[in-house]
């Protein structure tokens, strides 16, 4: 499994020196679009406790319940990661009880998408200002909803 070994925001943003920059534009693209989201290094979750142990780069942060219960665990809200081959977005936010991201699925230039991630190869690859569109609703609805905006339609 790919890692990043990076203890701060500046070892993480400068663990792939090639990748640095699609890191460092896509965040600025992040915090034009949603200045409410405040840029911060997240360690990972814990061992032994529920949630992604992968560092990355956040925006924007809240707690939510996970399912075995437990403490509340903290989160990005929009999330960077370095991937062995890509770059992974991770959207904690929802529109209609569904992941936001579908919303835009094949509109982001992206190279492939989750539940509720969307991954890229380099930042020119993606649609800038679709890409700019869905972090500004995520701020949005971060904004009017800060102690959770992932609300999920029960199934």
């Amino acid at each position: 499994m790919f890692q990043v070994h990076a203890t701060n925001l500046e070892s993480y943003l400068n663990f792939d020196p090639e990748r640095r920059a699609d890191l460092v534009k896509l965040s600025a693209l992040i915090r034009e679009a949603a200045p409410n989201l405040r840029r911060y290094f997240h360690k990972g979750t814990p061992a032994g406790r529920p949630g992604m142990r992968m560092s990355m780069i956040g925006h924007g942060r809240f707690n939510y319940m996970a399912r075995s219960g437990g403490e509340p665990v903290s989160w990005p809200v929009i999330g960077m990661a370095l991937q062995l081959r890509y770059i992974s977005v991770y959207v904690s936010a929802t529109r209609d009880g569904l992941p936001i991201v579908h919303a835009y699925k094949g509109a982001l230039g992206e190279s492939r998408m989750g539940r509720n991630n969307f991954s890229f190869e380099r930042f020119d690859s993606l649609e800038a200002q679709r890409v700019f569109e869905l972090f500004a609703e995520v701020g949005r609805i971060f904004r009017d909803d800060p102690q959770n905006p992932v609300r999920y339609k029960q199934s």
